[in-house]
């Protein structure tokens, strides 16, 4: 039996929408705890807490996914963190930050695998499966506006200093999945394959699935770039007050999940190779006439604020496409394995990428952030041609 990609339970796209918010709350932590006199020192290492368990767990994750089964490991990933989501506004001490993105970042290990999994297993065909890919991710792009509008809300309301409670808003829609989930008919796997993890992982040492990682890598170390320090760039280099830059930067997840959107509906129309490469043409032409206004023209032209949203139009596809033509060629019985992978290298770019970019922001060389990210995406898209003309050779 498959899945057809328009029939995707609700669920899986609220799962989605859930983890999106708690781990893209990270850009309105960061300016609310930058004006509480913490460090961006400090702040550009928050972003460990929450991708380092990710990448450590990740394999844990698959044989204890593997005995239980993905509908139960969901509710339970689910269930913490609407319990931490619930807990976090009532406490006060930057500690808690650190181990609350520390589990959340462990609860989104064993969701992820578990929706990969799924969407693999009821789906075979390459394009199908690029399809409901983006389909589900796009709700992904959702979770980010909703937490991005929400709290800009909460921020520049009367309420401001409430703004913690937002994180109760979490915690109902993980009640409401949970729920969800518990009624939905969602076919397993076969429970009684346990992964080989060594064996599976020493078959990946293949040119085409090192190359994948690499670009994997890069993908979300680009999209981490503008996810949890756009408001900050916004903030401090355009000199826009807190909610503005809030609301600025939830524009980009709007073009996101347009992008995701539009690439679900065109993708059977174009070849995937095709369509990857115009995707990153588009995104380094626009990094090149943003640095180009910043450094030769006036540094905090407001043109920026609208130039920067319009990358999420391009650079949302890059993920859910790559992800889907690589995992269609793998076997059933190591997807599991492969999407720990996938998870563990998408968490270590995050992490980077932050620690990265609060070096840009504590030596003031924000008028260099356009060309920092415009470095990683020309490795992608040169990564992107020999990956490319790998599979058409193997082929």
């Amino acid at each position: 039996m498959h899945i057809k990609p328009t029939n995707i339970p609700l669920p899986l796209k609220l799962t989605f929408f859930i983890f999106s918010m708690v781990l893209n709350c990270m850009g309105i932590v960061i300016l609310q705890l930058s004006e509480e006199n913490i460090g961006y020192d400090q702040l550009g290492f928050l972003e460990s807490f929450k991708d380092l368990p990710i990448a450590f767990i990740s394999l844990f994750a698959v044989n204890f996914i593997g005995k239980i089964g993905t509908k139960k490991s969901l509710i339970l990933a689910l269930s913490i963190v609407g319990i931490c989501s619930f807990i976090l506004p009532f406490v006060q001490v930057f500690w808690f930050y650190k181990l609350w993105f520390a589990i959340i970042g462990t609860s989104f290990a064993i969701g992820k695998i578990c929706v990969y999994g799924i969407i693999r297993n009821n789906i075979i065909e390459e394009k199908s499966l690029a399809k409901t890919m983006n389909s589900v991710e796009a709700s992904f792009m959702i979770g980010i506006f909703v937490v991005n509008v929400g709290f800009g809300w909460l921020i520049a309301s009367e309420y401001s200093e409430y703004w913690k409670f937002g994180f109760i808003f979490i915690s109902l829609v993980s009640l409401l999945t949970i729920y969800l989930l518990s009624k939905a008919h969602i076919i397993e796997a076969d429970k009684n394959i346990k992964a080989n993890i060594i064996s599976n992982l020493l078959s990946f040492r293949k040119t085409p699935v090192l190359l994948f990682i690499a670009i994997i890598f890069f993908i979300v170390f680009t999209e981490q770039s503008f996810n949890s320090w756009l408001p900050a760039f916004y903030k401090n280099h355009l000199k826009v007050n807190s909610f503005f830059a809030i609301q600025a930067s939830s524009m980009l997840a709007v073009f996101s999940y347009i992008g995701r959107i539009i690439t679900a509906n065109i993708i059977q129309r174009f070849a995937l190779r095709s369509y990857f490469i115009f995707c990153l043409g588009c995104i380094i032409s626009l990094l090149s006439i943003i640095f180009w206004i910043q450094y030769f023209g006036s540094g905090d032209s407001e043109i920026l604020l609208y130039l920067f949203p319009v990358i999420g139009l391009f650079l949302s596809p890059l993920y859910p496409v790559i992800n889907s033509k690589m995992i269609s060629q793998i076997d059933k019985q190591k997807i599991n394995t492969f999407t720990s992978v996938i998870v563990i290298f998408s968490s270590l770019g995050s992490s980077v990428s932050s620690i990265l970019m609060s070096l840009l922001f504590n030596n003031q060389m924000l008028t260099f952030y356009s060309l920092y990210i415009l470095m990683a995406v020309v490795i992608i898209f040169i990564l992107s041609l020999i990956y490319f003309k790998q599979e058409q050779f193997r082929n």
